[in-house]
């Protein structure tokens, strides 16, 4: 099962739309994960449209439509793997200690809200992964978002995306 995992996109505030390679990926994708920060409702609704499955979440700059259509935790199954989906988990310090507490029973988090890209593994064997944006790099020196693989109960191949500034 192949994963398209974006978050922060900000749009329209910081892109007119998704890049055209990130629209590829939704379409080869048997499931896009986003991790909040939509700002536009015209972005979910294009990709509830899209997406084979869409599992997301709402972010601290998502208003009043999103959070009504969004949970601020998503938590699925795919092919045996246990995934949360969050916006924010805080400082970096300390990140895995606590996010390991936080999810327990989860395999793999996915979260958003600092766009910058984080692949770590907590002691307790969670995996957290953060995309970064496509749309809205901040202090990055590419738009990023990533892809992986899931079968058999494991997480596979996680590869993060790289695309020049515009």
């Amino acid at each position: 099962m192949n994963l398209l995992l974006i978050s922060d996109t900000h749009l329209p505030v910081r892109a007119k739309d998704l890049p055209a390679p990130v629209w590829e990926a939704v379409d080869t994708a048997h499931v896009v994960v986003h991790a909040g920060d939509w700002v536009s409702v015209a972005l979910l609704d294009a990709l509830e449209a899209r997406a084979r499955r869409l599992v997301g979440v709402y972010g601290n700059n998502d208003g009043g439509a999103l959070r009504t259509r969004l949970p601020e935790v998503a938590r699925v199954e795919l092919a045996g793997v246990r995934f949360a989906v969050v916006h924010e988990t805080g400082a970096a310090t300390g990140r895995e200690r606590r996010c390991a507490k936080a999810y327990p029973g989860v395999d793999v988090l996915v979260f958003g809200h600092s766009h910058i890209p984080w692949d770590t593994t907590a002691d307790t064997g969670l995996r957290l992964l953060n995309p970064g944006s496509p749309t809205d790099r901040r202090r990055q020196p590419t738009f990023t978002w990533m892809t992986a693989e899931v079968a058999d109960g494991a997480l596979g191949e996680v590869q993060l995306h790289h695309l020049p500034p515009r």
